[in-house]
């Protein structure tokens, strides 16, 4: 599972640079965001812009990890790839997560220059 960590002020922005997210890498990934959630992360945001497939299973992984989050932080997603925005709105998960359409959106007007 190959993912990236960027800081925005108190945003940890983490980017899935994974083509798809199935069955097969749901595991992982729960376990790469866990990782970064113990390191510190308070208020994360989820960037699936490479992700071009996830099945129900990826989005059990994505509901998992914003119960793992738990209500005292923050998680949002941006970025969400045609296909993979289908699967948020079918399942009404879109009424869920806060989903951004770029990280430009989803971070304080100040840190906007950084991107």
């Amino acid at each position: 599972m190959e993912i990236s960590v960027d800081q925005y002020g108190h945003k940890t922005v983490v980017k899935l640079r994974e083509n798809r997210l199935d069955a097969a890498m749901a595991v992982r990934f729960k376990d790469a965001l866990k990782t970064v959630v113990d390191d510190g992360a308070e208020f994360m945001i989820l960037d699936m812009s490479d992700v071009g497939f996830m099945d129900s299973s990826g989005l059990g992984a994505v509901v998992a990890h914003m119960k793992y989050m738990g209500t005292e932080r923050n998680f949002e997603i941006a970025n969400l790839t045609p296909t993979v925005e289908k699967v948020f709105k079918l399942t009404r998960m879109d009424s869920v997560f806060k989903i951004h359409k770029s990280i430009a959106d989803a971070i304080p007007e100040d840190l906007k220059n950084a991107i």
